[in-house]
Order: structure tokens, then C-alpha cells, then sequence
């Protein structure tokens, strides 16, 4: 599948090269589930028909069908029947996806077919589901960081025996600097556009006209060698750095000093225990301090791992989670950009032309509007699905229903990341272009963040008031006066009428 690009998945292991064929398919389906983003399909296709290139030149039997392909029947069920029409064969062997959706699908195939499906692990990832179920079992609320641990000790990573190197296990604490002036921030990874890839820039462009976002300029790495380029550029230019400025927002500057690899480590193109072995290689040498490197490395054997297990712990249910019975239309703006917030337009502005967006801009602009304005749950989660190249469903759900929106009452986070302007303008330069201030509370030119933040509390009281972590806030919201709770209702109350004017 798209997201299995690997030479080393499991579905190709004991693979018969004179023998066995290799099915890949483009197909509607996929492509038109949700409407990604122009360039995510770009990615995605040309990874996928590199990838085709890279094991016909090593000696693999493929078949492969092109989206624009005139018998393409646009379904993976439907192009296997097609191939198994063609050819005989003994079984069906598939490596297992990332979406319960497809998993779904493909246990249907052996009464659909009556042929052998042998669906194996996906050992891609360094926590099975099976065990992260038995580390779960019997805990009401699971914590990331002790689950972080255990991990770091399994794969002995950042390890002196059985403590951690420099004897804190997190150094979260040293990496919310706010962004300086003057920042020399590198270029990000930039790939020379090949034949394939204009090839698929052009039908994307004419097959897929009303999907959001820009194609060009188009720039990931679409192969296995290139990723790895990718990789490497981080740790020599962006990784010294990466701690300390991880959670910073600057405007015109999207990319910062983040690694940008999910997308290959999405789709298998790099595999992250090399990720996490070539950051601890950069420590060891003395190329990066502790800060960045474990910054990072929780990011990837922590919470990647963490997300997927919640996922596949919790779902189909998971889905349908709505703890705050948010119910608010997902308002236009969010595809357009078109509003006075300047933290909104510039977060949204980047997502339509690079797909991405940083962990910060998703989670504290992005997605604390969408937890604090009360948006619909599944019209949140279809939109960063649809937005970001390395949005699949595994990842992207735990993130937006459990960590943005807590919509999962607290399972996966211990409290809602809702926050006011204070915080943002903290954290990045948007405020200072912004036509609201961030220094009013109340009051037409107030910044929406601030009012909206308390309104969202007000509503909620009745679920969070006994949360321990946030208790403090409501002892503020009673010392206020009867005026100025009032002044916060009528003013969340008029905004968010007039966003979707």
C-alpha cells in the first residue's frame, strides 16, 4: 500500500522474485475517501511509482496500476479480483494497514476471494498492538511518559545500564524557548523534480482540481535515498537547534528547525529506529546537546509509538468520541484563511502550500480554536486528515481527537491544550501583525484567543472543574465579576456568529 514503502515490510519477506507478484495500486478510493491535499496525492503517487521502479530494477515481478489507467477499477478489492482473473495464484499476502478501515476490507478478502490471506505485522513500528494491550491493560488513564520509558529501556536508547543518559528521562522543560531575532534557520530539504514526479504533478492537477491546496512548489524526497538525505540534513543542520526552538512559531517560517521526516516515516520510505539511531549518534559525537536529541527521540519512539497503540487499543469507538458534545460546523475559514486572526491565517496559509504544519501550529493555533470554538469532532479530524502529507488515520486521530480535542474525556492527555493570545504571543512573532490585540481581554479589538479560552471553560465546567491540572483556572474564572463573565459570553457569543457570516 501508499503508506508501506519499504523494502524491509513484512509482506515482502520470503518473497519468490521469479515467482510472486507485487500488486501496487493507485486507486480512487483512496485517493477520494477524504480530499487530500493536491500535494499529499503527489507525494504519495510519486513515492509509490519510484518505489515500483526501485524493485523492477532489483529483480521483483510488479504489477502496477496508474490512477489514469482506463481499466483501473478504483477499489483495492476490484483491482485484486482483476488480478486474480489474470493469473492463478495460491495466496494473497498483506502487510497490516494503518487504518481500521482498510483492516476491515482486507478481512473480508478470503471469503470474498476463497483464496489464503495471510495479513502479517506491520514490524515497521517498535510496539506491536498486542503489546502495547498488555502495557495498557488495568490502567484508567494511560501517561505517555511512562510508556516513553519503557521503550527507551527495551530499545536501550540514551542509556547508562538502567538509567537514562544525564539522569532526567525528559528535557521538555529546556525546549520551550520562545523564537529570538535573528535566527539563521536552514533551508529546508528541497528534492530536484524528476520525470515521475511532473508526470504526477500534472494529473493530480487535472484529476483532482477541487481538492485543497497547493502542488507547487513541490519538494519532499519521493524516494528511499532521498529521505535519507532528508534525515542527514536534519541532523547536521536543523538538529543542534531542534530543542530549543521546537515549540517556536515565526511568520514565514514554516518550516524552523524541525525535521520534517514524518512524511517518509509515514509512508516507509525511513524506518525510525535509524531515525533515532543517527540523532543518538549526533549526541555521542558531540554534534547536538541532550535537549534536542531526546526531544526527538521522544517524538519517536514515545508518542509515534504511544498514538498507534491508542489507536488500535481503542477503535472503532475511538472515532466516534465527543466528550464536550462539540457540535460547531467546521467554519470556512479554515480552507480559505480568510480571517482577521493572523495566527490562523498564517498556519492555514502554510498548510495550503507546503502540507505541514508543525507540532505547535497544529496542537496550539489550529487546534486549540477548534477545541475552544466547540468544532464538530469528525469535521475536525477529517480536515487535518485531509491537510497534512503525513495525515493517515493511525496518527492522525489519537493526535486530534485525544491531545487537541480531549475528546476522548482524558484517555490519551491528562488535560485539554486550551489556551489564550498570552500563549501564542509567547511563542511565535503573529501576534505583532494581528489585527486584534492580544493585550485586550474584552471588547471588539480583543484577541478572539482570550475570551474564547474562559467561554470554553464557562461551557464546560460541569467535565473539567474536578481536573486537577486546570482546577486553579476555574478559582480565577469565580474571582471575576459578574461584568466581565458577562462581557466574556457576549463577546465569544458574537464572534463566533460572525465567522460564519
Amino acid at each position: 500500500m501508499g503508506d508501506q514503502l519499504s523494502k524491509d515490510i513484512s509482506s515482502l519477506k520470503g518473497c519468490n522474485k521469479s515467482k510472486d507478484t507485487i500488486l501496487i495500486c493507485e486507486v480512487w478510493s483512496e485517493a477520494t475517501y477524504v480530499k487530500h491535499h493536491k500535494k499529499k496525492i503527489v507525494f504519495i503517487f510519486s513515492a509509490m511509482r519510484h518505489f515500483a521502479k526501485e524493485l523492477n530494477e532489483s529483480g521483483y515481478k510488479v504489477s502496477y496500476t496508474k490512477i489514469e489507467d482506463k481499466h483501473n477499477s478504483g477499489f483495492f478489492k476490484s483491482e485484486i479480483a482483476r488480478a486474480l482473473k489474470q493469473q492463478k495464484y495460491d495466496q494473497i499476502v498483506v502487510t497490516h494497514p494503518g487504518e481500521y478501515r482498510l483492516e476491515k476490507d482486507i478481512k473480508s478478502w478470503e471469503t470474498e476471494f476463497k483464496i489464503s490471506v495471510e495479513i502479517r505485522a506491520d514490524d515497521r513500528f517498535l510496539c506491536s498492538p498486542e503489546d502495547f494491550a498488555i502495557w495498557a491493560k488495568d490502567r484508567k488513564q494511560l501517561r505517555m511518559e511512562y510508556f516513553y520509558r519503557e521503550m527507551r529501556k527495551k530499545y536501550n536508547v540514551l542509556m547508562e545500564g538502567n538509567q537514562p543518559i544525564g539522569g532526567q528521562w525528559n528535557y521538555d522543560l529546556k525546549n520551550r524557548k520562545p523564537p529570538q531575532k535573528n535566527l539563521l534557520i536552514p533551508e529546508p530539504y528541497h528534492n530536484e523534480l524528476d520525470s515521475i514526479t511532473r508526470d504526477v504533478m500534472s494529473l493530480v492537477a487535472e484529476h483532482f482540481p477541487e481538492h485543497f491546496g497547493d502542488i507547487e512548489p513541490f519538494y519532499f524526497g519521493v524516494t528511499r535515498h532521498q529521505a535519507l538525505e532528508a534525515l542527514n540534513l536534519f541532523v547536521s543542520q536543523r538538529l543542534p537547534n531542534f530543542g530549543d526552538y521546537q515549540d517556536a512559531m515565526i511568520e514565514g517560517e514554516p518550516w524552523m528547525y524541525h525535521s520534517h521526516i514524518s512524511f517518509y516515516l509515514n509512508c516507509g520510505l525511513l524506518l525510525p529506529l535509524e531515525c533515532v539511531k543517527a540523532v543518538e549518534k549526533a549526541y555521542q559525537n558531540g554534534k547536538a546537546p541532550l535537549n534536542a536529541v531526546e526531544g526527538f527521540i521522544r517524538q519517536i519512539i514515545g508518542w509515534r509509538e504511544y498514538v498507534r497503540g491508542v489507536y488500535w487499543l481503542k477503535m472503532p469507538e475511538y472515532a466516534k468520541q465527543n466528550f464536550f458534545e462539540a457540535k460547531r460546523d467546521l467554519p470556512e475559514l479554515y480552507w480559505t484563511a480568510e480571517t482577521e486572526m493572523n495566527c490562523l491565517r498564517q498556519c492555514i496559509l502554510d498548510t495550503k502550500k507546503n502540507a505541514y504544519a508543525h507540532h505547535i501550529q497544529r496542537l496550539m493555533v489550529l487546534g486549540n480554536f477548534a477545541l475552544i470554538a466547540g468544532l464538530d469532532t469528525s469535521q475536525v479530524n477529517e480536515w487535518f486528515l485531509i491537510v497534512y502529507a503525513d495525515a493517515y488515520e493511525w496518527v492522525e486521530l489519537p493526535n486530534v481527537s485525544g491531545m487537541i480535542l480531549f475528546a476522548d474525556g482524558g484517555y490519551l492527555a491528562s488535560k485539554p491544550y486550551a489556551a489564550g493570545g498570552s500563549y501564542i504571543n509567547k511563542m511565535s512573532d503573529y501576534c505583532k501583525n494581528c489585527s486584534y490585540k492580544v493585550s485586550k481581554k474584552q471588547g471588539k479589538d480583543a484577541c478572539p484567543f482570550n475570551y474564547l479560552y474562559w467561554d470554553f471553560l464557562a461551557r464546560n465546567r460541569h467535565k473539567l472543574e474536578l481536573n486537577h491540572r486546570i482546577s486553579m483556572m476555574y478559582k480565577i474564572y469565580e474571582r471575576m465579576d459578574e461584568d466581565k463573565k458577562q462581557a466574556i459570553a457576549y463577546d465569544s457569543k458574537h464572534f463566533l456568529k460572525a465567522i460564519y457570516d
